[in-house]
């Protein structure tokens, strides 16, 4: 008569790097400075811990969509859409530069357009999200919480974490701009845990900024609402 033997499926080492231990504050550590480093260096980083640690794909919001056309056809219009407001509304009224000036190299130079491209579609559509909504949000949660105060509470930090991160190469104006938009894709992910229309979401809000910049639009946005 066979006996089933039931494998292992866990082990300690997958278990450390759940906790928040030695290794498993290693392991945020280097997560968080290849994404400062080198994008999607740290989203790789965050992908190959979830895999060792034995941590369902799901809880860092990798879910199969319900439609591969529907979800980045939403995320795609709502990053397009948010972009546009941002641009129009809200950085006016913050009293931004209606120019990037960090980024105003871009302007009719195509030759930066394949490297930016790559930069804004899978360094930050693919690469932030991953780390930033995906990967802090389920270390954070296992700190925090499920509730709904818990989840609030890591939407602001991660939002914050989010906007300073992009004060080293747009100064205030982008800290602003990425926390806005670090707390609306956070309490989107923190509604649905689904990352995959965020990502293109993402991609679309960067690649309408690139496309403003590159056809010299900027002032001409920045001017629709408030003259």
């Amino acid at each position: 008569m066979a006996v089933k033997v039931a494998l292992p499926t866990d082990d300690p080492l997958a278990a450390r790097l759940r906790g928040f231990g030695p290794l498993g504050l290693a392991a945020i550590l280097a997560v968080a400075l290849a994404n400062a480093a080198v994008k999607p260096l740290g989203a790789i980083l965050a992908l190959a811990w979830a895999w060792r640690s034995h941590t369902p794909w799901r809880e860092i919001g990798y879910v199969r969509p319900k439609s591969w056309i529907v979800s980045p056809a939403v995320g795609i219009v709502l990053g397009s859409a948010f972009k546009l407001g941002m641009k129009a509304i809200v950085m006016p009224l913050l009293g931004a530069d209606p120019i990037n000036q960090a980024y105003h190299y871009l302007v009719g130079n195509r030759a930066a357009l394949p490297g930016m491209l790559y930069a804004v579609t899978i360094g930050a559509g693919f690469g932030e999200e991953t780390v930033f909504r995906g990967y802090l949000f389920e270390r954070l949660g296992k700190l925090f919480g499920t509730g709904a105060g818990a989840r609030a509470s890591i939407v602001l930090l991660t939002s914050a974490v989010f906007g300073l991160a992009h004060y080293s190469d747009q100064g205030l104006a982008g800290v602003e701009q990425a926390t806005i938009t670090g707390l609306v894709f956070g309490a989107i992910f923190a509604i649905t845990g689904r990352i995959w229309m965020l990502m293109f979401a993402h991609a679309a809000f960067d690649l309408t900024a690139v496309t403003i910049i590159y056809w010299d639009l900027e002032a001409k946005v920045a001017h629709l609402v408030f003259r």
